[in-house]
Order: structure tokens, then C-alpha cells, then sequence
């Protein structure tokens, strides 16, 4: 008789994992998750009490150290790397029997090499770029504005290069983060690409746009993110009346990018609570995310299902969120000029925005949440089990068609 398949997941955080753990408990297919938080602050996420295991020790502290910006870029990322080992180390002892182990990159060598031993499938998730490629765009774009960069560790980049060389599968978010481990020599039939779902439950129209031009950033404003592209666009734009509404929690690199590209009466308003980024994103005339690399930006469809136009680089998961030219524009990262140029276009068009606004409310709405990811993800699992010789089954006839 087939038995129920069962997965572990692992993450050193939250990120998506707990949206991943939520779509395997629907499905009966969820073992254990790990996480290196505390789980007072994991309290949002239903996941049943007895699948939950925390290890805290390291990555608890850690955040609370950068929340309140005491420690050093490089000192950071010496105890992350603690961090990781260690929880690492401590599933590789404690794994249960299941059918599969998907970790989040940087926290699954020992553990999935532990999971293999015991013909258990591992699948390395890698929310965003190769760790390498990631490193080698970041490096030349701090190099090109003269600021100081903190390189990811030559150990950091060897460690989860072994990740993806031990692992059963990769599974990315997007086309882009794909791409970069395709230019990286890796097979495709190696990589499994799931973009995210996205909660969408808060994100919808809740006012009326300001009557003024708004062009709304959301995220943290720094060098990953093309902070420095946009505001060289929004000064080339020169739009009468524009306004540049910045929501985030500005970096230590922030103010040395405004004072190499000052944009006069450019609103910084810190990090918001959810509501207020709602309202923000509804009134705004754009979303505008021209980033250097990320996996997938889901502030874009959060955008959209507020009925605010997107203009946002390659390199954030875009093509796999909406469609250059209908719900918003799509660019190659640094193109100051179509940057300006878009943000124009939408200035001078209100018909445009409008029709674009409405287009991306009903594409958010398509995107479906987390089921889609859900479908995917179980029917890689259960491929992955039986290529293993496990005969397994799930409860839900909710396989996708792909």
C-alpha cells in the first residue's frame, strides 16, 4: 500500500518557507519544519504546534543585533555563517523519516547530504540568484559607484555551490534567477522554477490615487535594489509636480547615494506597517523597482493588486509577475533612460495608467496565492519520491497539469 508522501523543510528564517510549509500541511504532506527563530516569532503562520522545530540560539539574536545596527557588514556575516552551520548541523542529527527534505540554500549540505544517505530526495531551494553570479553583479556595481562592497565569502559561495552539486534539484523563483545558473554551466533539467504565490488577502485598492504624479519605491533603498538608477531617472524625468516616495528602511549606503544623486523634497518614510504600504501603493501613479538581482520582488504584484502600474528591471522576477507593455514596463537593470522615459510616458497618459492600474488588479488576482506554488512544488516532491523507488501517494488529486 502507498504511503502518505511526507517533506521537511528547513530555513534559517521565515522568507517563504512557511508559505511553502502551509501548502505541504494542506496536503497532509508536511513532516517537520525547521527554523532558526524563536517560535514567538513565528506565532502568524498556522503551522500545526507538533511539526515545528525551532533552533534559536544563533539566528534569534543575530536579527535583533541588525534590527538595531550593531554590528558590522563583515561581523554580520560571520555569525550568519555561524548561524547556518550550525542549524544545519543540528537537522543533519534530528531529520525524521520522510520522502524529502527541501532546505533553503546556505542551511542543507550536511543535512541533505544526510537525507541522501537515507534515500531521502533533497532539493536545494535558492530563493534568488547563483550565489556567485549574484556576487560578481553586486561587486561591479559598487565598483562602478566608488562605494565600499562586502563581498559574500569565498566559504559562503563554496559551501552552497556544494549545495547545488549535492542536490536532487534546484528549485528557483523566476526566469532570472534561472538564467543565472544556466550562464553558470548548470544543466536546466536540474533546476525546477516555481515562481512564488503571494498573499494577497491585504493588497487591494483602498483609496483613490493623489492627483499629483507619485512615484512610490518600496524595499530597502540601496545598491541591490537600483536605488541609485532611480533616482537618476526621477531627476532626467523632470516631471512638474513629481514626488518620490521612498518606503523602507534606508541602508548605510542610502544617504551616500542621495548625496551622489540628490533629488530635491524626496520623501523618505521609513519602514510602514501593511496597512499604510496598502494605502500608499493605492494612491501612488507607479511602482518603480529597477533592481541589480533578486529572485522574485512579490512587492510588484502587491502593487498591482492595488491598482498601481509597475515599472521594474529584468532581474526582479517581472516576466514571470506581469507582461511588458500591459500591466507595467519591463527593463534592463541600469536603463536610466527608459526609466525616465516610462515614468513620462505614464505622466502624459492617464488613460495608461488607468488601463494598467485595472490590468494588474485582475493579473494579481490570476496569480491564485499560494495554491499554484502548492500544485507545483507536491508534484516535483512526489516525482522526486518515486524516482527514489518509494511508492507514495497524496491527499489531494491537486497535482498541476505541467
Amino acid at each position: 500500500m502507498a504511503e502518505q508522501l511526507t517533506t521537511t523543510i528547513a530555513t534559517i528564517s521565515r522568507f517563504h518557507s512557511f508559505e511553502v510549509a502551509l501548502q505541504l500541511q494542506k496536503r497532509q504532506a508536511l513532516k517537520r519544519i525547521y527554523s532558526g527563530l524563536a517560535r514567538r516569532f513565528l506565532k502568524r503562520y498556522p503551522v500545526d504546534a507538533g511539526a515545528l522545530q525551532t533552533f534559536p540560539w544563533y539566528q534569534t539574536p543575530l536579527e535583533a543585533a541588525q534590527r538595531l545596527k550593531l554590528l558590522s557588514p563583515a561581523r554580520s556575516m560571520k555569525l550568519e555563517w555561524l548561524a547556518k552551520t550550525a542549524l544545519d548541523r543540528h537537522i543533519a542529527r534530528t531529520l525524521p523519516d520522510c520522502h524529502v527534505f527541501m532546505a533553503l540554500s546556505g542551511v542543507g549540505l550536511a543535512a541533505g547530504k544526510a537525507a541522501q544517505k537515507r534515500n531521502i530526495a533533497y532539493i536545494c531551494d535558492r530563493s534568488s540568484s547563483h550565489i556567485a553570479y549574484q556576487n560578481e553583479l553586486l561587486r561591479a556595481e559598487y565598483e562602478m559607484l566608488d562605494l565600499p562592497y562586502q563581498p559574500i565569502s569565498e566559504r559562503m559561495i563554496d559551501r552552497e555551490e556544494q549545495e547545488y552539486s549535492e542536490a536532487d534539484t534546484i528549485v528557483v523563483p523566476s526566469g532570472f534567477a534561472e538564467r543565472s545558473f544556466v550562464e553558470r554551466g548548470y544543466a536546466p533539467k536540474r533546476l525546477c522554477r516555481i515562481p512564488f504565490g503571494v498573499n494577497l488577502t491585504s493588497f487591494k485598492r483602498v483609496c483613490d490615487r493623489d492627483d499629483e504624479f507619485v512615484v512610490l519605491f518600496v524595499g530597502s533603498p540601496g545598491v541591490q535594489k537600483g536605488f541609485h538608477y532611480l533616482l537618476q531617472a526621477f531627476v532626467r524625468a523632470d516631471i512638474p509636480g513629481a514626488k518620490l516616495k521612498i518606503v523602507g528602511n534606508p541602508l548605510g549606503e542610502t544617504a551616500k547615494l542621495l548625496e551622489k544623486f540628490p533629488v530635491p523634497g524626496i520623501e523618505i518614510l521609513g519602514p510602514q506597517f501593511q496597512p499604510e504600504v496598502v494605502r500608499h501603493m493605492s494612491r501612488a501613479s507607479v511602482l518603480v523597482l529597477p533592481s541589480i538581482q533578486e529572485g522574485m520582488a512579490l512587492v510588484q504584484a502587491e502593487a498591482m493588486a492595488c491598482g498601481c502600474p509597475v515599472v521594474a528591471s529584468t532581474s526582479t522576477g517581472s516576466e514571470d509577475l506581469f507582461t511588458d507593455g500591459e500591466e507595467g514596463f519591463i527593463l534592463t537593470p541600469g536603463d536610466v533612460e527608459g526609466l525616465a522615459g516610462k515614468m513620462v510616458q505614464l505622466h502624459e497618459d492617464q488613460s495608461l495608467r488607468d488601463t494598467m492600474g485595472t490590468k494588474g488588479v485582475l493579473r494579481a488576482q490570476n496569480i491564485g496565492g499560494w495554491d499554484g506554488y502548492g500544485d507545483k512544488l507536491v508534484a516535483l516532491c512526489f516525482a522526486l519520491a518515486k524516482a527514489r523507488g518509494h511508492d507514495v501517494s497524496i491527499s489531494e488529486d491537486r497535482l498541476a497539469s505541467s
